[in-house]
């Protein structure tokens, strides 16, 4: 199998990984192949599926080119700081330029132990691998920057967690694993020299266009700044909660990475948590502007030293970029919430005074936008089946008409039908550990359009039951 790497990674940045050999798994199969995210990346999928394919695949064995590694990063995890993460059970497998040219990552979880696994055994196991397979197609046809999986491989081994679990390993892509995490790896070093190394190296893959520029580390922070801050106002906007935004999983790039403990809202919450381990809602739906406003402090923290020969000195010029972050998040939800609302511009007021409606109510949040478009073609059953019965909506509804500029089929375009609901991501992957992956296929057929009505699909509209009871998803992988 030939592929064309170019690995400026483990070229350009000698001591900020370490090189790494998977674990062979014992019987590897192809699960699921992402052929169109290989034929993007000029990959031929039938070599993916040979056995040198999926020994690559699960980190076995590589073909020439690659050059295998275990990224370093810390973190903040949870609040409380980890001076060494790094890949515990991840590997970069090398680098690609894709058809239109831009950069992208080959990495693989659950490869098995690295020198940063610190005790794990470095597996992942189906059921979260597949999760990652379900979740990035899903927020890739919403439209959100994402991590995309390329396959999920089984291993054939038994994978011990609570019980057995069936081994696999998930090859995702990204255009960088950049991370916060991994230039604060360096800062509480103070390897200076290497800070300003990967700095220079994240700008010139990332904004080439700032290399020359002598501020550029400062310019380099607001651009990281307005990515997330786009990036998390989608997020609120489809009703995601990520669940465990660490330092350690917020990209430079403003990709979304990491599908552990995440869930999509049914009933619209503010104070929404999904994840097993945030017993103090830290990561909650509504908190996730400010603590990706945190994290963004801490990239600022540790670029300090590259901003001024005196950390100090530089503390003038990042404070203020740092708290205008809470501004710049504002204008983005403002902006995507009044798309959602078919408005040309919305005002706090309109927006939250819908979803105020949505909490008092337990109202689908999904639903409700979709239902304000019904309501634009004549119908307001659909509105009034789900918050009718509150006694602000008449008046809502008179504001938001004067305000509204949109057609229905315009609030549709921007207004998911399908999202993950939980209780059918739960039934897939069931499913697909009993050896069915029919229910997964089904939820990819959708996520590839989630603004289109399917004939046949009607199933995977609707929120969870009201009996279903508290939803739980944990790290897994």
């Amino acid at each position: 199998m030939t592929i064309s790497f170019d690995n400026t990674y483990a070229r350009d940045l000698d001591g900020m990984y370490l090189p790494f050999a998977g674990a062979k798994a014992p019987e590897p199969s192809l699960l699921w192949l992402n052929e169109p995210v290989a034929q993007a990346l000029g990959l031929d999928a039938e070599a993916l599926r040979s056995p040198e394919g999926l020994a690559m695949l699960t980190g076995g064995a590589m073909p020439e080119g690659a050059s295998p590694l275990a990224m370093a990063y810390a973190g903040h995890q949870f609040g409380g700081f980890s001076a060494q993460l790094g890949d515990g059970r991840a590997m970069l497998v090398g680098e690609v330029l894709d058809r239109d040219g831009a950069r992208r990552d080959i990495h693989l979880k659950g490869s098995g132990r690295t020198p940063f696994s610190r005790g794990g055994d470095g597996k992942a196991v189906l059921g979260p691998v597949l999760r990652e397979v379900l979740i990035g197609e899903a927020m890739h046809g919403l439209g959100i920057p994402t991590t995309r999986a390329l396959s999920a491989v089984a291993t054939g081994e038994t994978v011990w967690r609570e019980g057995p679990e069936k081994g696999a390993v998930l090859a995702r892509v990204a255009s960088s694993h950049l991370r916060v995490g991994t230039f604060q790896f360096f800062y509480a070093r103070q390897e200076i020299a290497r800070l300003r190394r990967l700095a220079d190296y994240a700008i010139r893959r990332h904004d080439p266009d700032l290399i020359d520029q002598p501020d550029r580390y400062i310019a380099f922070l607001q651009r990281v700044i307005d990515r997330q801050a786009a990036l998390v106002a989608q997020w609120l906007a489809v009703g995601f909660v990520h669940g465990v935004m660490n330092t350690d999983n917020m990209t430079i790039s403003g990709e979304t990475i990491d599908y552990g403990p995440c869930a999509f809202i049914d009933a619209y919450d503010p104070a929404a948590v999904f994840s097993s381990i945030d017993h103090q809602g830290r990561y909650a739906y509504a908190n996730q502007p400010a603590l990706a406003r945190w994290n963004l402090a801490r990239l600022a923290e540790s670029l300090l030293p590259l901003i001024a020969e005196n950390p100090e000195d530089a503390l003038p010029l990042v404070q203020p970029i740092i708290e205008a972050a809470e501004g710049r998040f504002a204008v983005e939800r403002r902006k995507r919430f009044a798309a959602k609302l078919g408005a040309a511009e919305a005002d706090d007021a309109l927006i939250d005074g819908f979803l105020a409606m949505l909490t008092a109510q337990g109202a689908d949040f999904t639903g409700a936008f979709r239902a304000l478009a019904t309501l634009v073609r004549g119908d307001e059953e659909p509105l009034r089946a789900l918050i009718g019965a509150d006694p602000r909506l008449d008046a809502w509804v008179q504001d938001w008409a004067v305000k509204r500029t949109a057609t229905a089929a315009e609030m549709d375009a921007v207004n998911p039908l399908y999202i993950p609901r939980n209780h059918r991501v739960e039934e897939a992957l069931a499913a697909a550990n009993a050896g069915d992956l029919g229910p997964m296929q089904r939820l990819l057929t959708v996520f590839a359009d989630p603004f289109t009505a399917k004939p046949g699909y009607e199933d995977l509209e609707t929120p969870a039951p009201a009996d279903a009871g508290e939803y739980v998803t944990y790290c897994g992988t």
